[in-house]
């Protein structure tokens, strides 16, 4: 099973680094960095190597598109935007707040309703996308959360679908809070079971 995140200039580290880190909990996955050159910078100044290409991520059992501070920019590129061969139908597909405007503009997002982050709203909604006041929702093989701290529901929600509900258990055990455990998977299954 390989998961890319796309991660591009000026990246969210929570977006892009909590879900790696769960993620990479499943035995046997192959989680990695996809982004358009051989490294990028966070907001907040931290520099990754990518892992792979976003071609390469086009070719993932499931990609989750992280976001950043220049998300606009990359979907104002059309040379970047069609590196991006993403596809529903053979791929779960996942965006963290500014991410949904990347689905969005590349018309993945139809008109389901989708969630994102207070800045990138008005955003989405101009590129036709109707937002939700919630942290997460998922439609058939697309996914998409609002606020950095809800990378967790987007995390939980690919392992429950690619290796089931314990496996999800398990990974977020793993990460949360020592003596919170269960509030936080309790509260993380509520928030993704009604999209299994």
């Amino acid at each position: 099973m390989h998961v890319a995140i796309l991660t591009f200039e000026g990246f969210n580290e929570l977006d892009s680094l909590i879900a790696f880190g769960i993620l990479n909990r499943v035995p046997g996955w192959r989680v990695s960095i996809a982004s358009p050159t051989d490294k990028v910078r966070s907001m907040n100044g931290l520099t990754v190597e990518a892992q792979v290409s976003l071609e390469e991520a086009g070719s993932a059992d499931a990609v989750l598109v992280g976001s950043g501070r220049l998300t606009r920019e990359v979907v104002a590129n059309p040379r970047l935007k069609a590196r991006l061969q993403l596809d529903p139908a053979r791929q779960l597909l996942g965006a963290q707040c500014s991410g949904t405007l990347i689905l969005t503009r590349l018309g993945l997002l139809g008109d389901v309703p989708a969630c994102t982050d207070l800045i990138t709203r008005p955003w989405v909604e101009e590129a036709g996308g109707a937002v939700l006041n919630q942290p997460f929702v998922a439609n058939g093989n697309v996914a998409t959360a609002g606020g950095c701290l809800a990378s967790q529901y987007l995390a939980a929600w690919f392992i429950a679908r690619l290796a089931g509900v314990d496996a999800a258990c398990d990974a977020l055990r793993y990460v949360v809070p020592v003596g919170e455990q269960e509030l936080y998977i309790t509260r993380a299954l509520a928030n993704i079971s009604p999209f299994l």
